[in-house]
């Protein structure tokens, strides 16, 4: 048999433009595209759940929209829950406490990470480049005490942990929806939204969260949900690397809230550098 041509050869052979190309694009050789390759990985970004259902867990709608944006954003995803009981569990078809019944954050967060979830007490910065709260009730009833004590709340142990791990490494942290107390309580000086301040007729029927951010020492930033308005949502703390959306402390249709979850994990996994 013949022998093959030299690399150069065969790169000359289809055309001196080509070659100057891929010399231009790689001036040590064809070898630095494999070593830039090799350097690139995805963004391994850390979801920490509080459960499941809106009322006395994670909201599911908007752990949903965190994963499919994370999955299109090209990022290793692990989710994680505390392994502790919830503060207690609502009967969803009433809204109503469901009486003598008790669940683990843990065993209901699994639900949505269709069973591939660790404990919370496992979550390390050096295994990820940011983390994401999605909200839900049990973000302020689980991983919190917000939903009881308002300002004086206290925090998951291993919720604070995480989150002032990731903020002394200098990592993105996302929020959304009433979660961002949580970085209120526990990040001196955040700026986080939960959208508007004034309920405006019902629409925002939460907007007293936002003074409470303030008592915290947070400060609180008027944003919109939807993706109609590309200059006021979400808000990103640059300084401190926090990102928030409204999400659901907003009534409006659930596409807004997705595209709003959206623009919160693009810009997560921008502040990654990944």
């Amino acid at each position: 048999p013949l022998p093959l041509p030299p690399p150069s050869a065969m790169l000359t052979s289809r055309g001196p433009a080509l070659c100057t190309a891929l010399r231009r694009a790689a001036p040590g050789g064809l070898a630095s595209f494999h070593s830039s390759a090799r350097r690139c990985r995805a963004a391994r970004v850390a979801v920490v759940l509080s459960g499941c259902g809106v009322y006395d867990g994670t909201e599911i709608h908007e752990a949903s929209a965190v994963l499919v944006h994370l999955s299109r954003g090209g990022a290793e995803v692990h989710m994680y829950a505390p392994d502790v009981p919830q503060m207690h569990v609502i009967d969803h078809s009433k809204g109503q406490p469901a009486e003598a019944e008790s669940r683990n954050v843990l065993v209901e967060s699994a639900r949505i990470a269709r069973g591939k979830i660790a404990s919370l007490a496992k979550l390390t910065t050096v295994d990820h480049d940011a983390v994401i709260f999605p909200g839900g009730f049990g973000a302020a009833k689980n991983l919190s005490t917000f939903a009881v004590d308002g300002k004086d709340c206290k925090v998951n142990r291993e919720v604070e942990r995480v989150l002032k791990d990731f903020h002394k490494a200098g990592k993105p942290i996302g929020l959304c929806c009433i979660s961002p107390v949580l970085a209120a309580k526990v990040l001196s000086g955040a700026e986080v939204t939960v959208g508007h301040e004034e309920e405006e007729g019902g629409k925002w029927p939460y907007a007293g969260t936002a003074g409470a951010i303030k008592e915290l020492g947070a400060k609180h930033c008027v944003k919109e949900v939807t993706i109609s308005f590309p200059d006021n949502f979400p808000h990103v703390d640059i300084k401190n690397k926090v990102v928030t959306t409204p999400a659901f402390m907003c009534e409006t249709a659930l596409h807004h809230i997705f595209d709003g979850i959206g623009a919160m994990v693009k810009n997560v996994l921008k502040l990654t550098g990944k």
